[in-house]
């Protein structure tokens, strides 16, 4: 099972904005590349893509969590 980690510390965001839908879901199929989440960091904020592919991804860290670099954000079967 290979593991998505946060590039930086800050606070994780699963969706674009409050009212949008997640990049992606639990269950979801991700690509290398996919964006899977936002980390935003003294109000600017960074995609985090896959860097693996998988057709499960099931995501560790809770929306709006704050995470430290290194943080596992998500697992991908």
């Amino acid at each position: 099972m290979a593991q998505i980690q946060s590039p930086l510390p800050g606070t994780f965001y699963r969706a674009s904005a409050p009212d949008k839908p997640p990049f992606k879901a639990d269950g979801d199929a991700v690509a290398v590349g996919d964006v899977i989440g936002l980390i935003e960091v003294m109000k600017s904020f960074h995609e985090v893509r896959s860097e693996v592919a998988g057709a499960n991804i099931r995501f560790v860290a809770d929306n709006e969590e704050p995470v430290m670099a290194g943080a596992v954000l998500a697992e991908v079967d």
